[in-house]
């Protein structure tokens, strides 16, 4: 069962971006909510250029993975902004980290890193159904996901599509990659997790909702949501998604079995505050 839903508001004072209190409601309960217009022309522009730098010469920590049908392409990459000055620009001074404190109710905000997922047109790759918190070294209540188009996004293109209220599951899936990749490992197994049904398989037991989106539309959601994309289907639209995930006050580092070694530190041990240069505060600016 999917939901197609247009809900969504935004209202802007002095420049900045606010998000209603409708809308903090509805991602605290569904685990996931689309803000509309949050990112204007120049920043879109900002992001576009900094995806074409990244797709012509890559950061480090690239992960391309192969095409499912030998058409297409599928790029993704994360901790571009710690090589890219323009999109660690916007991760820092866009419109997204005051948005992360008004939905936490928090002093502070972290950066804990960005990801790129480019879906180029005829690339049937799905992105398999996950939560996030497994993958990543950190724990806490307050972590949150910004999806930014810079395309039209509909189901056919590969929108995400969310289970509503997964986030309150509190069930840990077992991080899986998402296919033939270059640039990235098997993750390690930790007993404490489960492995995640079939969902693809039986839909229609699950609430799934999903939004479609403009440039400079965004997903915000819960880093326990489960939620999944297909391929992009369509010849004449890209699919570029710019995701950037924020922390509260209330994250640490943690130091379990089976995250993502490209997102660790060398420097933070378990507990820690994230406070640092790799997962800078960027508010207070």
């Amino acid at each position: 069962m999917v939901s197609i839903e247009r809900e969504g508001t935004m209202s802007q004072q002095s420049g900045i971006v606010n998000v209603s209190s409708e809308d903090i409601e509805a991602l605290r309960r569904d685990g996931a909510v689309p803000l509309r217009g949050v990112v204007g022309d120049d920043w879109l522009a900002v992001l576009a250029d900094g995806i074409e730098r990244d797709i012509e010469n890559p950061g480090p920590w690239f992960h391309g993975y192969v095409p499912d049908n030998g058409l297409g392409r599928f790029h993704g990459n994360v901790r571009i902004w710690e090589t890219d000055p323009e999109l660690g620009r916007f991760c820092a001074e866009g419109p997204l980290p005051a948005l992360a404190a008004q939905v936490f109710g928090s002093a502070k905000v972290n950066l804990f890193y960005d990801q790129l997922f480019v879906k180029e047109p005829g690339t049937e790759n799905r992105t398999r159904w996950h939560n996030d918190l497994p993958y990543w070294p950190v724990r806490g209540s307050q972590i949150l996901s910004f999806w930014v188009a810079l395309d039209p996004v509909t189901l056919d293109s590969g929108a995400l599509e969310f289970i509503r209220g997964s986030h309150l599951w509190n069930i840990w899936y077992q991080p899986e990659t998402f296919g033939k990749t270059t640039g990235h490992g098997a993750y390690e197994r930790n007993p404490d997790y489960v492995e995640i049904p079939d969902i693809e398989a039986t839909r229609d037991d699950y609430e799934i909702i999903t939004w479609d989106l403009e440039p400079g539309d965004v997903y915000a959601f819960h880093a326990m949501t489960v939620h999944g994309a297909g391929g992009n289907h369509r010849s004449d639209v890209r699919r570029r998604g710019y995701t950037i995930r924020y922390t509260g006050d209330d994250a640490v580092y943690d130091t379990r079995v089976g995250t993502n070694k490209n997102l660790r530190s060398d420097v933070h041990a378990d507990g820690d505050l994230l406070d640092s240069d790799r997962f800078p505060v960027v508010i207070p600016r």
